[in-house]
């Protein structure tokens, strides 16, 4: 063989070597911190390091601002839970916008046992005058947020929008009569528009379903009553706790707190289509009804987000056309969200405090988290 053949291989057999100690390979990736590490009790099937980095990801707080906790659970078991500073398994957390996704659980239960109807036109007696275009408007308009009510929920400054005044100011006393003084923006059932005074009128109907009585350590005690018994013990959410405003009307848009643990058990209530351990807890045909499109937005149900393109112009807050079309999420303010993946057979709670110029970055790393597991494509 000639000697220049022989140098050339020579040399070529060097490159992989050559390659390796040189700088231009990227860096490999972190190992996961040991909080991540010590969160992590099974990977659930997706790369043990990538789930730890992603959980290390979401608890960057210089990216995605404070994350108090995060719980991921495969086939209804806990995988992975971690806290941040301060907080713990009995902390309990504020749900803001996820509180409607409950506030629709208890109005299917009221449906269920014949208190309220889905396609009844709402009992606000103030609706209720002759030739008031509020009276026309159903309980399942309002639940799917196509009331047509004009409710201002983003304004700027914040506090003239209609959910900080009804939440803070001069609607705080009495959040319904609030809310229910608003006149209409749209034909009833015409258009989609997010409204957390839409969450205080449901809760209003909760209530007149069960009472008569405008007292309100009355109204306050039934609704509470009843959604113990009825959903919140049967599903284990033992440490949840519901805000009333001074008319004893839950302030059912945003103010309800509980651990980590009992929001998945939210999501795994919705992911079971409303059984937990076999028993049929809320009936299947109203979570089907909570996970089915609004007429007029693909991406919303009836009190929780789903994986669909919405129409032209309003939001869809999860990964349409990426991750799978059953995920589902109740989502709150600052970036509360209970996550449930049939498909994946997951449930992920995140629970902190995300300003908005954070947002996009918190979306994505939880988009990142889900991907890791089998069946997000």
């Amino acid at each position: 063989m000639p000697v220049r053949r022989l140098s050339l291989i020579a040399a070529l057999a060097m490159l992989p070597a050559l390659t390796g100690c040189g700088g231009s390979q990227p860096d490999a990736p972190p190992p996961p911190s040991r909080e991540a590490e010590a969160a992590i009790a099974s990977d659930g099937g997706a790369p043990h390091d990538a789930l730890g980095r992603a959980i290390d990801a979401l608890f960057d707080a210089d990216a995605v601002g404070e994350t108090r906790a995060l719980l991921i659970m495969k086939r209804g078991s806990v995988i992975a839970e971690r806290y941040g500073p301060g907080f713990d398994a009995g902390s309990r957390l504020q749900g803001w916008s996820m509180s409607q996704c409950l506030t629709a659980l208890t109005i299917g239960q009221l449906v269920s046992d014949g208190r309220l109807r889905l396609n009844e036109t709402a009992s606000i007696p103030a609706w209720q005058r002759p030739g008031d275009p509020r009276g026309a408007i159903i309980l399942r308009q309002l639940l799917q947020m196509r009331s047509g009510l004009r409710h201002r929920e983003d304004a700027v400054p914040e506090r003239t929008s209609d959910r900080f005044r009804m939440l803070f100011l001069d609607g705080r006393d009495d959040m319904a009569a609030y809310a229910e003084a608003q006149p209409l923006a749209a034909p009833a059932g015409q258009a989609f528009a997010i409204s957390s005074a839409t969450g205080v009128i449901l809760a209003d109907l909760a209530a007149r379903a069960l009472t008569d009585s405008r007292d309100p350590p009355v109204r306050a005690a039934l609704v509470s009553e009843y959604m113990r018994t009825r959903i919140l013990e049967p599903v284990g959410m033992k440490s949840t706790v519901i805000g009333f405003d001074r008319a004893g009307t839950m302030i059912g848009s945003s103010m309800m707190e509980a651990t980590a643990r009992d929001w998945a058990r939210v999501g795994e209530l919705l992911r079971h289509t409303g059984s937990v351990k076999g028993a049929q807890i809320l009936p299947r045909r109203w979570i089907q009804f909570m996970l089915a499109p609004s007429p007029r937005n693909p991406a919303y149900g009836a009190g929780v987000w789903l994986n669909r393109p919405a129409d032209k112009g309003l939001p869809s807050p999860l990964w349409p056309g990426v991750a799978p079309e059953s995920l589902f999420g109740c989502l709150g303010e600052q970036g509360q969200a209970v996550l449930g993946s049939p498909d994946q057979l997951l449930t992920v709670v995140r629970l902190g405090a995300t300003a908005p110029d954070k947002a996009a970055a918190l979306h994505d790393r939880l988009g990142d988290l889900l991907a890791l597991f089998p069946g997000y494509r």
